[in-house]
């Protein structure tokens, strides 16, 4: 504070200038008055600086950030990882609502202003929720005998025992048909313990229900929307990591729609929340939510050797799959035999420049291949097609494509093709029903 006292310079006027260094290291400091004393060999200097709320108009931003290691170039996932993540951040507090009365008080809890993160926002986040979170054991073994417990997270998403969790938590994947049979032992909170049943089990999207039988109200978590998530905002995963309950950790989302394709997993497309939040072995299954306490997404897998890679399964697609279990008992999906890109108009005009023949498009799904004997190569699906229409409706994503299908397994769907010299073709196509083992 010497240092910064002597910066500043006296005049034979009354009024003192103070360089931006002082101003800063009072704003670091949190507080709205910088008050010190400095004894100088000529006279002494007092000096005393305020300033209002108003006039700050965003606080100093000061992020800790751990070196990342870009070294692993290969991709390991693992759906109960082991690394643990470190990552602070610090929030600027806005200054519109620091209390205009005593604007030098140090220490105070300042509300912050809607949209913004304030001290206790991830803390009430999660205690909205915390009651809620499960902790999960499944015994595993071989004829009978025991070798081991499979652990995970779940959380109580209806007051009639419905928990949310993953797949591979209660299901054995060798054979995921039995998965009605499985009991889970089921832990809360508050201490409880019941022994759950699984009831519906989906391979594909890695999504299980099971159900719990409890005389006394459960505590329950509220459901959210993925689809407003936008990549930068804060998330929080609640879970029960090597059976240590009731374990929070925060980062960022940072990608809302990772495709299956982009992470080298096979099989029909999946998208997850990419987010950077800390999740190891016994995060599986926990909620994802965001700072209002909602759940938006089921925590499911990490990349092994890398830190901040964590992945979840968002809400809005959990939402479809438990319907499909209300109705059927599984989930239904229509198979076409199609490898679909979407187009925008960059890729447009190069395939253009690449081909003067493509077809003169703005929008569109362009079709790479057709899988020999598919339900697309009977219709006459060929590469190099450009879907326009589907089942009368103009498309523009593979999203809308599946969405339109729906599980409409069987029935006729009127498709409108693009191709080279916009040569116009009109085809019937009949989903048949995909292998749950693809």
């Amino acid at each position: 504070m010497d240092y910064l006292l002597r910066k500043v310079s006296t005049c034979t006027s009354k009024y003192i200038r103070i360089p931006v260094i002082a101003i800063a290291a009072a704003a670091a400091g949190g507080s709205g008055l910088l008050y010190a004393n400095s004894k100088h060999r000529d006279s002494d200097t007092r000096i005393s600086l305020s300033f209002r709320a108003e006039s700050l108009h965003e606080s100093l931003l000061l992020p800790w950030r751990t070196p990342l290691d870009l070294t692993q170039h290969s991709w390991h996932f693992d759906f109960v990882g082991n690394l643990p993540l470190f990552s602070s951040r610090i929030s600027p507090v806005p200054s519109g609502d620091i209390k205009n009365e005593n604007p030098g008080v140090v220490g105070e809890s300042p509300k912050p202003s809607c949209g913004c993160l304030g001290r206790d926002t991830i803390a009430n986040a999660a205690a909205r929720v915390g009651p809620a979170v499960v902790n999960l054991s499944v015994p595993k073994g071989f004829y009978g005998i025991t070798t081991g417990k499979s652990i995970g997270s779940g959380t109580i998403i209806d007051s009639n025992g419905t928990i949310l969790t993953c797949a591979h938590v209660v299901v054995d994947f060798q054979d995921m048909r039995d998965s009605s049979k499985g009991k889970v032992d089921v832990t809360l909170q508050d201490g409880r313990t019941f022994e759950g049943t699984v009831v519906n089990a989906d391979l594909h999207s890695d999504i299980a229900i099971v159900k719990i039988k409890s005389k006394t109200p459960l505590p329950t978590a509220k459901l959210g929307s993925s689809s407003k998530l936008r990549p930068g905002d804060w998330v929080v995963a609640m879970g029960c990591p090597l059976s240590l309950q009731n374990t929070v950790t925060a980062g960022i989302v940072s990608c809302v729609d990772r495709k299956s394709s982009d992470l080298g997993l096979g099989g029909m497309r999946r998208e997850y929340l990419q987010t950077d939040c800390a999740i190891n072995m016994g995060n599986s299954g926990g909620p994802l939510i965001n700072v209002d306490g909602e759940v938006v997404g089921v925590n499911i897998m990490k990349v092994l050797a890398a830190d901040g890679l964590s992945f979840a399964v968002p809400i809005d697609s959990i939402a479809k799959i438990m319907e499909h279990f209300k109705r059927s008992g599984r989930v239904i999906r229509p198979w076409l035999g199609l490898k679909m890109i979407d187009l925008n108009e960059m890729i447009i005009t190069q395939l253009k420049e690449r081909d003067p023949k493509f077809p003169n498009v703005k929008e569109g799904v362009l079709v790479p291949m057709v899988t020999p004997g598919s339900p697309a190569d009977r219709a006459g699906f060929h590469p190099g097609d450009v879907v326009i229409k589907f089942d009368g409706k103009p498309v523009r994503s593979i999203k809308e494509i599946i969405e339109i299908m729906g599980d409409r397994v069987g029935k006729p769907l009127e498709v409108v093709l693009k191709r080279p010299n916009d040569v116009v073709v009109n085809l019937t196509v009949i989903p048949e029903e995909a292998n749950p083992d693809m």
